[in-house]
């Protein structure tokens, strides 16, 4: 018995331009999509250096409160987490570590944050310089101070 054209069922699957056709549509829909997420990920990590930066700022305002001065330049950020020494003996008064640990002095980009200590007017800044790592630049580039 020889079945006709019309009695054979048909074969399953999709044909190569159907294919193409979806790839094209995921292709466009990616090419749309991408730069806003790969936008939203720079603002992001710069809000999370923001926020980092801040709570480094509170630590460095309770190391103030419990030693009664900034740690200088030369002891930096790491003051917080393990006490700085004076002519070998730790720092009288303090209370730390102000940091769980030395994750927190490093900015989203994986660099150190920077600290500056103007001792004659007793103020502090903690610096990031952004994802280039340079001073200055704008964006995601742009350097980011709390005071």
């Amino acid at each position: 018995m020889m079945l006709r054209r019309s009695d054979r069922r048909p074969e399953a699957g999709f044909t190569l331009f159907e294919l193409l056709v979806v790839l094209t549509i995921m292709a466009l829909l990616a090419a749309i999509v991408a730069p806003r997420v790969i936008g939203y990920l720079g603002r992001a990590k710069a809000d999370v250096a923001r926020s980092q930066m801040s709570n480094l700022v509170t630590s460095l305002e309770l190391y103030y409160l419990d030693v009664g001065r900034y740690p200088d330049e030369a002891a930096g950020l790491a003051a917080l987490v393990e006490p700085p020494e004076e002519d070998g003996e730790p720092v009288p008064g303090w209370r730390g570590p102000y940091l769980r640990d030395e994750s927190g002095l490093t900015d989203p980009w994986g660099r150190p944050y920077a600290y500056a200590y103007d001792a004659d007017a007793d103020r502090i800044r903690v610096i990031s310089y952004g994802r280039d790592g340079a001073p200055g630049g704008e964006g995601e580039d742009g350097d980011l101070i709390a005071r």
